[in-house]
């Protein structure tokens, strides 16, 4: 194993940039996992003491890591030649194509989800469906007090979409000042954002990062805090150059990962911290450290760069568009007092058909709506 710095070329051409392909290969394996999580959470029975892979909500934090990271590294480098709204430009024709198809399978599949799970489908009328999906659109959360579903979700067609607001504002945040502090500057806020999670779910009552998707303020608090440590620790783990060399690096984090989320839940009903200690180690020192490990092995090839590469593309696109499905799921699951054996047959089924939907979105529609949008607004920049 070898530790080591990576300085940062500042003269490294605007395009061009090779990509950190164990890096999209553990996009994918997190998605992967909040799939799987998402199956087990219907026998919960809203528990989070019950939960299999009882801190897979963590892959959210970890997703936050990643995206600090990849951002530092595309672009800190080109803000001599990069405006703010060429920065934005870029993040939305990135993320808002997949928000869009997540949105639209929800209207389609929403009215299939009407029950004692989900009380206020039924009583939801089709404009009032139209409007909260415009809005879901341009990403704008909802009150708890337009919820239509029954689960105080900002984005209740596609609950998920929740992490990509917080995506955008920590891209807000980074383009509007962070990226200009020096690495002293970034990590004080750093440590600052990772003392307030501590506070939250070590010294606070909760115990552990679950939520973030209301829109009160409980649950902005939460997103914000869930976002602003991982994403900016991973600008700075960027900057700083830290890498950790070892063989079979893509091996190596995926088991790490799924062990940080696997485990099950610390401390019980009565010692909580327990709990929101162990996460708080998670997202402060384990996921930096498998990115750290995922950035130090750029010599990848064979079935583990094809792996890593397919991984990577899937990640996305099956994150952000499986969660229609998972409503149905959950609602057939409780209502219906579905045996596990029947269940984890089904889900598989589930999860089968939420990769195909994703890799249909990516091939038919993402990648070409991307090259399409990518091609007129760098033809009018050139203009």
């Amino acid at each position: 194993m070898t530790i080591s710095t990576v300085t940062a070329n500042a003269d490294r051409p605007m395009i061009g940039k090779d990509h950190y392909v164990i890096l999209d290969g553990l996009r994918g394996v997190a998605s992967l996992l909040v799939v799987v999580f998402h199956l087990f959470e219907a026998y919960a029975g809203g528990s989070a003491q019950r939960q299999i892979i009882n801190h897979g909500y963590l892959a959210v934090d970890f997703f936050f890591v990643l995206s600090g990271f990849v951002v530092a590294y595309a672009y800190d480098d080109r803000w001599g030649r990069l405006t703010q709204l060429d920065f934005y430009k870029r993040r939305l024709i990135r993320l808002q194509p997949m928000i869009i198809m997540g949105t639209m399978i929800g209207v389609l599949l929403f009215y299939f989800g009407a029950g004692p799970t989900f009380p206020k489908i039924a009583a939801t009328t089709p404009v009032q469906v139209l409007g909260i999906a415009l809005l879901g659109l341009v990403m704008i959360p909802l009150p708890k007090a337009l919820d239509i579903r029954g689960w105080d979700e900002t984005y209740p067609l596609n609950g998920p979409a929740w992490s990509l607001m917080y995506e955008y504002i920590a891209n807000i945040l980074y383009a509007v000042g962070v990226r200009k502090l020096s690495n002293r500057a970034l990590a004080i806020v750093v440590a600052l954002a990772g003392a307030a999670m501590v506070q939250l779910i070590v010294f606070g009552s909760r115990g552990d990062l679950i939520g973030g998707w209301s829109l009160d303020a409980e649950g902005i608090r939460l997103g914000m805090t869930r976002v602003m440590y991982p994403f900016f620790a991973g600008v700075l783990l960027m900057r700083l150059g830290w890498r950790v060399r070892i063989g079979g690096a893509f091996g190596v984090c995926s088991l790490l990962l799924l062990v940080a989320l696997g485990l099950p839940r610390f401390g019980g009903t009565t010692h909580l911290w327990l709990n929101g200690l162990y996460e708080s180690l998670c997202v402060i020192l384990v996921f930096p450290l498998i990115v750290a490990i995922g950035a130090g092995d750029r010599q990848v090839d064979g079935p583990t760069l094809r792996i890593a590469r397919f991984f990577g593309e899937m990640s996305y696109p099956l994150y952000i568009t499986h969660y229609p499905l998972m409503y149905l799921y959950t609602a057939w699951v409780v209502e219906r007092h579905v045996a596990p054996v029947q269940g984890a047959i089904v889900g598989a089924g589930v999860l089968i058909v939420s990769a195909i939907i994703a890799y249909i979105s990516l091939k038919a529609y993402d990648e070409p709506l991307r090259r399409w949008l990518s091609t007129i607004t760098s033809g009018r920049s050139r203009a």
